[in-house]
């Protein structure tokens, strides 16, 4: 809506292609109003052709480091150089540690972690010779304080704001303020990622999940304005101040009055189910 050409990676191709579906869409309903715009002689502002309206699609898996540098490579060639980076994917293991698959740990490392090195480094060159750019990173409220039973994750997204606040120094550093950085932290988000995941009853209504529509526009809001970091919802910062300056027994008694020490847990237990159903039904 802000008339972006977009570039999409994912590693599942058909849901790459429903969201770049869902950006046609919003693109048409630009057009037709533009259109309508021009046809009334009554547009303020530009209007951009019918070219500019486009989205591009690439699988790609981000948690391998030549994966990313060749479809970066593609992107370059096929659609010119990219001046806002949102990184955003992610992905949860759902074990408890001893529990937990190596293969699933470094998945997680990789994929929530160090894609970003690999991205930033396919498309901060260019933006550093016209100094030029937009670096998003998409975190998590794992990131700023953790719980029990998702130590890869929290491990991975601790990790990714460790690596923008070190990117946004050395950015600084180099008197580059052309190129902005943007550090996205939401709280639980409602899609299916972590369901399951329960605070304590009584807190709940106060702290629901966030709508994924709410934490996109509350980002947008950030970007748009340059605004360095955001966290949604803005209880988060209260939070993290509060984990900052108090001891760690009493951290832990705040964890367990707003059921936040525990609230992994039945998330955890719903995909070990899923876990063991999938295996029963494939016969392992």
């Amino acid at each position: 809506r802000r008339r972006a050409l977009l570039v999409l990676w994912d590693i599942n191709t058909q849901s790459n292609e429903e969201t770049a579906g869902m950006v046609r869409h919003i693109y048409r309903d630009l057009e037709a109003a533009d259109a309508a715009a021009l046809q009334a002689g009554n547009g303020e502002e530009e209007i951009l052709p019918h070219c500019n309206l486009q989205v591009f699609t690439y699988t790609c898996d981000v948690g391998k480091r030549e994966n990313v540098y060749l479809t970066a490579e593609r992107v370059r060639k096929e659609v010119g150089e990219v001046s806002v980076l949102v990184n955003n994917a992610g992905v949860v293991s759902g074990h408890h540690l001893l529990e937990c698959p190596d293969e699933l740990i470094e998945r997680t490392m990789m994929v929530n972690c160090h894609a970003h090195f690999w991205t930033t480094k396919a498309f901060l060159p260019t933006m550093l010779e016209i100094n030029h750019g937009h670096i998003v990173t998409v975190a998590s409220s794992l990131g700023l304080f953790s719980t029990a039973g998702v130590e890869d994750y929290c491990a991975s997204k601790f990790g990714v704001v460790g690596f923008h606040e070190s990117l946004s120094h050395e950015l600084k550093a180099a008197e580059k303020d052309g190129i902005k950085t943007t550090l996205v932290c939401p709280y639980l988000v409602d899609t299916g990622m972590f369901r399951g995941c329960r605070i304590r009853k009584e807190i709940e209504p106060f702290l629901p999940p966030l709508k994924p529509d709410y934490c996109v526009k509350q980002a947008m809001k950030a970007i748009l304005t340059d605004q360095p970091m955001i966290c949604t919802p803005r209880l988060m910062y209260i939070v993290t101040f509060m984990k900052s300056i108090l001891p760690f027994e009493a951290v832990v008694c705040m964890y367990r009055f707003l059921g936040a020490d525990k609230c992994m847990y039945p998330f955890i237990a719903q995909r070990k189910q899923a876990t063991n159903n999938n295996e029963a039904k494939n016969g392992i």
